[in-house]
């Protein structure tokens, strides 16, 4: 009976999952939508927190006319599945793994499957422990399948605290709810532009290292204007946001009026040594979606956080570039000349045509011990993974955000001074080390907006080229001719940090928290 079941379901089931993987990918639910819209509205125009939002904005929309990822990091695919009792769990794991390949395929999601021991990427997306199912039996006579995209810039920015402990600039966070309220806060200002904010957490009281994580995440499968069902921890929930926008973090780290668009908290029992709070930090691009499925065919009986019978709302006005122009931009032709970029100071906004060349983590690790397969003099280095897909003998870029720079500072002094670096992009900021190389060399750090994967892909008129391949194609080095691509100097030649700055004041506004 069970095997009959399986069978006269599984086509239907297998295209449901690619059609959940694929707008989970490309469309953003409309809570979120409606939370990030009213967080533009807070930011004051002309700022760069305004700038950023206007973007992020328009490539929400770009992303959904196009049935392109929102974010080019698509992340860990993290699977929650109801199913009726006697349901074989066995085949649908098997469905859901070939949905997920497939999904790759079409350029839905980016080969994120790395080997933890060689670095070889899959190329699919599958491999140990990849994608995470939970599998979960109720007694409806209906599948439901939820599923989040959180990619690793914010996943990097999860934070795990054992009460008690003394956290920077509020003090000691004792066993009690005001303990965890601290812990909050700690971890919203800790993440600054490095997770993408304006974000979302899902937090977890007590539990082991492990189920505290897992139950962190799962707050965020939780729609952004519900209201705890535990009366405590809808208050815990009202006090953080009440308070965490006046931080001062702002969109990007740019600084400015929203930090956090969410905050979701549960609870599970724990050990009397043990008092875990465990949170998990969601970027603005905060891609979840579900549905519910006939158990005999696998058909799409209705849609978790989406109606598709309503009209989406639009996040711009249909005739926004998300780039509004001053006529003050400085325009930058690569390579670039380094009296030019001795020119620049934090704040200004840039547009750079050109040649640029991708590199991220492994990129930068072969750098330290090679020659760069391109002449790097002048060039601008962009920390970006793409998604590219290849027509014929060529290849396009269809999403190319960049990606967290931080963890690229033990390598960036070095590359930058050894192979004449004069501009790096990224987001999130870099540190000490690679703010003295940018002055000593004369380079600049450039913030592009995290997650806008769909505008920074139409900047890009071609793919010239790519280097060592070999590391898979996040990882690889592509040389990009782009125009007009636009991006803020936050760390400048003269030992300036826009990044420094807003930690330091939004420090001492988390400071004034400590209750």
């Amino acid at each position: 009976m069970v095997k009959d079941y399986t069978l006269r379901m599984m086509h239907a089931f297998f295209d449901s999952i690619v059609e959940l993987i694929t707008r989970t990918s490309t469309e953003l639910p409309p809570d979120v939508r409606q939370a990030m819209k009213d967080a533009a509205g807070r930011e004051v125009p002309g700022t760069s927190a305004a700038q950023a939002m206007s973007i992020i904005a328009l490539n929400i929309d770009q992303a959904l006319a196009d049935e392109g990822p929102i974010c080019q990091d698509t992340g860990m695919p993290t699977f929650d599945v109801r199913v009726p009792v006697g349901a074989n769990q066995i085949w649908m794991r098997e469905r859901v793994h070939e949905a997920i390949a497939e999904a790759t395929r079409r350029g839905k999601l980016r080969p994120n499957s790395v080997d933890s021991i060689t670095g070889k990427n899959s190329g699919n997306n599958l491999g140990p422990g990849t994608p995470v199912i939970h599998f979960e039996q109720w007694e409806r006579n209906e599948i439901e399948v939820r599923l989040i995209l959180k990619g690793g810039g914010c996943e990097n920015t999860n934070a795990q605290y054992a009460l008690p402990v003394e956290l920077a600039h509020l003090g000691r966070a004792d066993r009690s709810l005001e303990g965890v309220r601290k812990c909050i806060l700690h971890a919203v200002w800790q993440a600054q532009g490095k997770g993408c904010s304006p974000g979302a957490v899902g937090v977890c009281i007590g539990g082991d290292r492990t189920a505290g994580y897992q139950h962190a995440k799962e707050q965020l499968f939780r729609t952004l204007d519900d209201v705890n069902p535990d009366h405590r921890l809808a208050e815990l929930e009202s006090q953080v946001m009440a308070t965490v926008n006046t931080l001062g973090v702002g969109p990007m780290g740019f600084g400015g009026q929203v930090s956090l668009i969410g905050c979701k908290v549960g609870a599970l029992n724990r050990l009397p040594a043990s008092f875990f709070v465990s949170v998990a930090y969601d970027c603005w691009a905060f891609r979840r979606l579900g549905v519910v499925l006939d158990p005999g065919e696998g058909t799409i009986v209705r849609w978790l956080y989406r109606d598709p019978g309503k009209p989406v709302m639009p996040m711009s006005d249909g005739a926004a570039t998300g780039f509004a122009r001053t006529g003050r931009e400085k325009r930058l032709t690569s390579p670039i000349d380094e009296a030019t970029i001795r020119s620049l100071q934090v704040g200004e906004v840039v547009l750079i045509s050109g040649r640029m060349f991708t590199g991220r983590d492994a990129v930068h690790a072969h750098l330290m011990k090679h020659d760069s397969p391109v002449d790097l003099r002048g060039a601008v280095l962009y920390h970006c993974g793409p998604v590219v897909l290849k027509d014929g003998d060529a290849w396009r870029v269809t999403a190319a955000g960049p990606t967290t720079s931080m963890r690229e500072e033990p390598y960036q002094a070095d590359i930058i001074k050894r192979f004449g670096v004069r501009a790096v992009i990224g987001k999130g900021g870099m540190g000490a080390k690679t703010l003295t190389a940018l002055q000593e060399a004369g380079a600049v750090y450039l913030n592009a907006i995290g997650g806008a994967a769909q505008f920074y892909a139409r900047c890009i008129r071609s793919v010239a080229g790519v280097s060592l391949i070999e590391f898979g194609t996040p990882e690889a080095m592509w040389h990009l001719d782009v125009e007009d691509f636009p991006a803020i100097v936050t760390m400048d030649a003269h030992g300036n940090s826009l990044h420094r700055d807003v930690e330091a004041a939004s420090a001492e506004q988390l400071a004034g928290m400590r209750g």
